[in-house]
């Protein structure tokens, strides 16, 4: 079973989501600070979480960390168009009554992105 990685990559913060071939539904994962020791907590977490690709929002920033998932962690790297998805992910969060949507964002809009990966993987 592949485990996936959805990741919204932010000059700050960094929002992760996880979804298993099995169930295709991504669900939000957490938050990491895009700081000095990002790599190795990202690198601990695919370790943790067995995955196995990992799906990120397609920007120019977002080329550094593929490079090194994909030649560092040995895990398949594809893109995901990421257009809107902050703006989606505080309608979801509203939408739930949730506070402190900003703790919530990013980790909303990674689960948006891989959630829009896993969709448009499935065959008519």
């Amino acid at each position: 079973m592949k485990r996936s990685l959805g990741i919204d990559y932010g000059r700050a913060r960094i929002g992760l989501a996880i979804a298993d071939s099995e169930m295709r539904i991504a669900s939000a994962y957490g938050v990491l600070d895009n700081d000095k020791y990002l790599l190795q907590k990202l690198a601990a977490i695919i370790e943790k979480e067995e995955i196995t690709q990992a799906i990120i929002g397609k920007t120019d920033s977002a080329k550094k960390l593929a490079d090194f998932i994909t030649e560092k962690l040995k895990i398949e790297v594809e893109y995901q168009n990421e257009m809107f998805t902050t703006k989606l992910a505080h309608q979801n969060l509203k939408e739930k009554g949730m506070k402190g949507i900003k703790r919530f964002d990013d980790q909303e809009a990674a689960r948006i992105i891989l959630q829009s990966w896993l969709d448009s993987m499935i065959k008519p």
